[in-house]
């Protein structure tokens, strides 16, 4: 039993699955702590921050990440070794360029009337030299299926930042600045630590050559629109929210949309492990296949939610409570978390339509709608605050790009192969049943 036990916890997909989970519980915590430390108008200013630093970060991510695992997973050591040092090549330069455009920037910062994007310009160069160290090894322990690893990266970055947060928290010494010198120190802390255990492969930079780096150039220059234009449509909100209704504003819409991690964990997780069945059977000519085997892991996870989401409609202002403190119990932020779980019934056939299109080779058919959906977002959230005047403009918007989606997906794969949208409901609940009725008739044999 207990060698059992731990093979469980050792198989990759466990660790990817508690890699996500852990992070998430901790993410939630730290936000926690944020909100009840920081005043309104601050959390907004620090969500804006987070927001358009990862959003720039994706230059490097997105460039980067998958062609990196393409070339790396399953060569040689000596490609391995070319393929690391060319991706520090392409990494530094990237990081590089970017520190000199900030440059600048950073002198024009007292011209600038915005204080979200003040802090921004004076802290984005330093901390994206500070990351990328522990950047690189996470792609090298991705690369490698070393999800332990990538754990252990992830939990160094997170734990250093909650620990510095606690501790300001408790000597009633948490300020904004503090809070970006507690990231930056996290961000080095990691790079550190990634360098120590030997993941960054800082040595290979010497085994770069001009035919890898022209190789992942080619490759990443291609990956990097899809998922600049996919995390565009995340940040958008943040940045319509931050300059027109103000950082206290934002942080209200972002405490009920940060609850949306409860969605987030099952759609990765599943996303993860259905994704390789889906790529079998597409390789092995089967389209009916692809299709069911879609349509069982988006319908049973359609099913699965529907409790949450009502579960979520009715506690929304516990929630609240419990994340955010008393001070946003009287704000929109609730209502928010209502609004955004009452469609969240439609993101398994978004995710999974979209993985499917990836699947059977139609990432061209993703790219144009992740442009569409974000030219919808952005439009669709203007006209809702000239409505509305408040977040809720925003958060009523978000149903379109949802259902823009849904509807490109639904399209893209009937070309493939025929199906209907009660077909997927149906599967996936006749899977829930089935899977309740096995786990009733072992506990009532028991």
């Amino acid at each position: 039993m207990g060698f059992e036990l731990l093979q469980k916890v050792q198989n990759k997909h466990f660790l990817s699955l508690a890699g996500n989970g852990i992070m998430s519980v901790l993410g939630m915590l730290n936000m926690i702590i944020l909100y009840r430390t920081l005043s309104v108008a601050s959390i907004g200013m620090w969500v804006f921050f987070l927001s358009v630093l990862l959003l720039v970060d994706t230059f490097r991510s997105g460039f980067i990440t998958t062609a990196f695992i393409k070339f790396y997973a399953g060569a040689t050591p000596e490609r391995k070794a070319e393929v690391v040092g060319s991706t520090w090549f392409i990494a530094g330069a990237i990081t590089a360029i970017l520190v000199v455009l900030n440059v600048p920037a950073y002198f024009f910062s007292p011209y600038l009337e915005n204080p979200s994007l003040i802090l921004f310009v004076e802290w984005f160069g330093v901390i994206y030299v500070a990351s990328l160290p522990y950047f690189i090894a996470t792609c090298v322990v991705q690369a490698e299926q070393r999800f332990d690893h990538l754990l252990y990266i992830r939990f160094v970055n997170q734990g250093v930042f909650i620990l510095l947060v606690i501790i300001m928290a408790v000597t009633k010494t948490a300020s904004l600045q503090n809070i970006i010198y507690a990231y930056l120190t996290a961000a080095i802390a990691t790079s550190l630590f990634s360098i120590f255990m030997g993941w960054s492969r800082i040595a290979a930079f010497g085994s770069r050559t001009k035919a890898g780096i022209s190789e992942l150039f080619h490759f990443g220059k291609y990956s990097v629109g899809t998922t600049l234009s996919s995390n565009l449509f995340g940040t958008s909100n943040t940045m319509i929210i931050n300059f027109t209704l103000g950082p206290a504003a934002l942080a209200v819409y972002n405490l009920g949309q940060r609850l949306m991690e409860i969605i987030e964990i099952p759609l990765r997780s599943f996303a993860a492990t259905g994704m390789p069945e889906l790529s079998a059977a597409y390789n092995a000519g089967n389209k009916e296949r692809v299709i069911e085997i879609m349509k069982r892991y988006t319908g049973l996870l359609t099913c699965a939610l529907v409790p949450v989401c009502i579960g979520a409609l009715l506690l929304a202002d516990v929630a609240i409570g419990i994340i955010g403190g008393k001070k946003y119990m009287d704000t929109e932020a609730a209502n928010i978390m209502r609004l955004f779980m009452t469609f969240a019934l439609l993101y398994p056939m978004d995710r999974f339509f979209a993985l499917t299109l990836d699947v059977i080779h139609q990432p061209k058919i993703n790219f144009i709608k992740v442009v569409v959906m974000l030219i919808a977002s952005v439009c669709s959230s203007f006209l809702g605050i000239a409505i509305t005047h408040s977040v809720y403009g925003v958060a009523i918007a978000g149903i379109i790009p949802t259902l823009i989606g849904v509807g490109v997906g639904y399209w893209g794969l009937n070309r493939f192969h025929p199906f209907s949208i009660g077909s997927v409901i149906t599967t996936g609940y006749a899977e829930a049943a089935g899977i309740v009725k096995t786990y009733w008739l072992k506990f009532a044999a028991r």
